[in-house]
């Protein structure tokens, strides 16, 4: 039997997944986190063989929180269950020590071969962003502004082209809002952009809004 930890702070994702692992007969939810504090207490404290592991909750999150867990227990294979499709993401995660990248629109019987795959010491990976890694190993010149965004930074870049207010996004993401500013500096300076109105162009032109 496949013990899971489940790390998602959305209670209805959470209960998607429950009925969905409900229908197999060799994974079972053995703990549930909605932060990264209390993933990092669950990978502590209990015995798991796979954490299924959202890349956006409050506090420490990301290549950050994937740091943390394989200091804590390298063994832990770690899933990431994402709704960002870009490579470059993906690929800091696998930097970060996750071993396995799967995205929330992808077909949920794929998370279950997934989870069954990394689990067992293998590597997964959704097609299309490999398809899309592999094509940036190839042409490394052809990488858009956008890539040379640290996780964070990507966040938070999203957050604003979203509407959200400095303010808004340090409450969300509980970070301070000087903290805030400072990638939204460090992020623009990257991509050479000069505001808030060329960040919404730029993520509609790339396909980068929601």
């Amino acid at each position: 039997m496949i013990r899971l930890l489940i790390a998602d702070d959305h209670a209805i994702v959470r209960e998607g997944l429950k009925q969905l692992i409900a229908l197999t007969l060799d994974i079972e939810i053995a703990g549930e986190a909605t932060n990264g504090s209390e993933v990092l207490q669950q990978v502590q404290g209990g015995i798991f063989d796979l954490l299924l592991l959202d890349m956006n909750m409050p506090g420490v999150n990301g290549s950050e929180l994937i740091g943390l867990v394989k200091a804590c227990r390298p063994a832990l294979p770690i899933l990431v269950y994402s709704m960002h499709n870009e490579a470059h993401v993906a690929s800091s995660t696998f930097k970060a020590g996750a071993s396995g990248y799967f995205t929330k629109n992808s077909d949920p019987k794929m998370l279950m071969e997934a989870i069954r795959k990394v689990s067992g010491g293998g590597q997964y990976i959704d097609p299309a962003i490999a398809e899309q890694m592999a094509f940036d190993s190839a042409f490394p010149q052809l990488k858009l502004p956008h890539t040379l965004l640290s996780d964070r930074e990507f966040e938070i870049f999203r957050l604003l082209v979203a509407g959200k207010s400095v303010n808004e996004i340090a409450e969300q993401l509980f970070i301070s809002n000087k903290t805030v500013s400072t990638h939204k500096t460090h992020l623009m300076e990257k991509m050479n952009l000069h505001n808030v109105a060329d960040l919404v162009r730029y993520a509609v032109q790339h396909r980068l809004a929601d």
